[in-house]
């Protein structure tokens, strides 16, 4: 059991983390295990995690009065609603319920309690499938996501794609799901989770290409 926790609780500070450099840590579900990016909470906490399960895992039901946001990156996960292999976005909005399980083990990207009043509906995206679209610039293809709110984003970098210098208002949040992603602070390969403040600048490429996870506007209250 966790008791109250802060780690990277302070959302001005930018944050890089590779989550293969975590080791996994056991939760109160026997063979559910996490990898900790940012948490403020103990148990029921505002959080964003790297998730295993085990073959055969399972969760009783539960709700999530702030709603949760998962990306499937590998294996297939499950729940009352259905099956959702590696590449299956899914927003449940706050207030909804479910009982999550895999069968043959799975690997999330999950974001906790950080959706509001704007989520109503529940939203499946499976981004092996959806469409993407033109960037605003050559070899960047965008899949949108969650169509409520602050939106989440798939964003798809062909090689040798270069991005505008930009700032974000209200932060931005990525997750680098394959190849590497870079700007002019570092280098980050999959696996790569980096959270940039209110207000901060970078100027984004890829070399190799990559596909992201972004998440931009919601770290603004904090």
């Amino acid at each position: 059991m966790i008791h109250s926790m802060y780690l990277n609780a302070d959302y001005k500070q930018r944050v890089v983390v590779n989550h293969h450099d975590l080791d996994w840590v056991a939760s109160p579900q026997v063979g559910v295990e996490r990898r900790m990016l940012d948490r403020i909470g103990g148990e029921v906490a505002k959080a964003t995690s790297v998730v295993r399960y085990h073959p055969g895992s399972k969760f009783e039901s539960h709700t999530h009065e702030l709603g949760e946001e998962i990306l499937v990156l590998q294996g297939v996960f499950s729940d009352n609603d259905g099956n959702y292999p590696a590449g299956t976005y899914m927003m449940n909005p706050p207030g909804s319920s479910h009982a999550p399980r895999s069968d043959s083990g799975c690997v999330l990207f999950v974001k906790l309690r950080h959706l509001g009043p704007d989520q109503q509906h529940r939203e499946v995206v499976d981004t092996q499938t959806a469409e993407w679209f033109q960037g605003m610039v050559p070899g960047l293809t965008v899949m949108p996501l969650m169509r409520q709110g602050l939106g989440s984003t798939m964003v798809r970098w062909a090689a040798q794609t270069y991005f505008n210098p930009h700032r974000h208002f209200g932060g931005e949040e990525i997750f680098v799901v394959d190849g590497v992603f870079e700007d002019e602070h570092g280098r980050y390969p999959s696996g790569s989770w980096i959270r940039s403040p209110h207000m901060s600048t970078h100027k984004p490429f890829s070399q190799e290409g990559c596909t992201i996870f972004v998440k931009t506007g919601h770290l603004s209250g904090n």
